[in-house]
């Protein structure tokens, strides 16, 4: 009797050891663990990293980091961590946790837009995904790609079209440029490059005169018009004479590229450049700004009319007087300089 009852005392207490063992296990693996007070926090993975720096970043968003890593062992993570962009819930367990940290890999939105040159560009993905802006630019303007592209270092630029695209963070260099590649190939659709082909136009070359259109103005509704004096002036054999350009190929000589110029002058008119059009006929050699969407569709829309010159609106702010001939032009140009020395800008 008295061996019974010290073998039913000895499985009692293996069941409630059993039970409380369980009860721990469970409340492991499934009883909230987030500390955080938003809805949902963002974990990014870098490539190479170990499950130490991975804990390092999560632990402030744990309410029982210890809990946190008994579950990881077990499920094999912390000899696995997966590289990425990663969403993790308010409320979540432990095991979802994992789960999430280890198999959803979210995309994140990239945009760009407006960058003077490929080095802008890299530095501006550079700080939106895990790729360096060396390895960027290293990519953007490999020879060997540029030439398979059909393209040079004058026109990388143009491979990228301003927006914003879903990117996994991980992405590195590489894929980040045939990411742009594909979008690049679906903007430039076949009625797109039909319009191009209609001007006498490569893809390239519109994108050139649409970073001088979007320079030239900041109004969507008037850059077809203005797109159509240039378009105006390639078909007669005229020079662009284009001020924006003028500004480039200053700074890029100079290699300043954080130089203002609000005033062209007529010494900077004689910049020896490809980028004048001052004094280069024809389109530059590659874009001198990333122009917006806006822009280049306004190249491929441009409005018709004889307009061959235009000049800043003292009237009408932000807008242009447009006119047919030389003689309406300097009439025009003179008022706008007797205003622009009125306000004492003499560079």
């Amino acid at each position: 009797m008295y061996i019974k009852r010290i073998i039913l005392a000895i499985a009692v207490i293996g069941v409630l050891v059993g039970a409380i063992f369980a009860y721990n296990v469970y409340d492991a693996i499934f009883t909230d663990n987030t500390a955080f007070n938003n809805e949902e926090a963002h974990l990014y993975v870098g490539s190479n990293t170990t499950f130490k720096d991975v804990l390092e970043d999560i632990e402030p968003l744990l309410k029982d980091p210890e809990s946190f890593v008994k579950v990881a062992e077990k499920k094999g993570y912390t000899g696995n961590v997966k590289s990425g962009h990663f969403i993790i819930k308010k409320g979540m367990n432990n095991n979802e946790i994992i789960n999430s940290i280890r198999s959803k890999n979210i995309p994140v939105k990239v945009a760009f837009n407006n960058q003077e040159r490929i080095e802008d560009l890299a530095g501006r993905i550079a700080n939106q995904i895990e790729a360096d802006s060396l390895s960027l630019i290293t990519a953007m303007l490999d020879t060997e790609y540029l030439s398979e592209r059909g393209l040079n270092e004058d026109t990388a630029l143009t491979m990228y079209i301003p927006n914003s695209y879903e990117v996994y963070w991980n992405t590195d260099a590489q894929g980040f440029r045939a990411k742009m590649a594909k979008e690049y190939d679906r903007f430039w659709t076949n009625a797109r490059k039909a319009k191009a082909k209609a001007l006498n136009l490569t893809p390239a070359e519109v994108y050139s005169i649409a970073s001088i259109v979007q320079k030239e103005t900041a109004k969507n509704d008037e850059r077809p018009r203005v797109a159509g004096v240039y378009l105006n002036r390639l078909r007669k054999g005229i020079k662009l004479d284009a001020d924006p350009t003028v500004i480039f190929a200053v700074k890029k000589n100079e290699n300043d590229w954080n130089k203002v110029i609000k005033r062209v002058l007529y010494k900077d008119l004689e910049t020896d450049s490809p980028y004048n059009t001052y004094r280069n006929a024809g389109v530059p050699p590659g874009p001198i700004f990333m122009p917006d969407v806006t822009a280049i569709d306004a190249v491929l829309n441009p409005e018709k009319h004889d307009y061959y010159y235009f000049v800043a609106d003292v009237e009408n702010f932000g807008y242009h007087k447009f006119a047919k001939t030389l003689s309406q032009h300097n009439a025009n140009s003179a008022a706008y300089k007797r205003w622009i020395s009125a306000q004492g800008i003499n560079r």
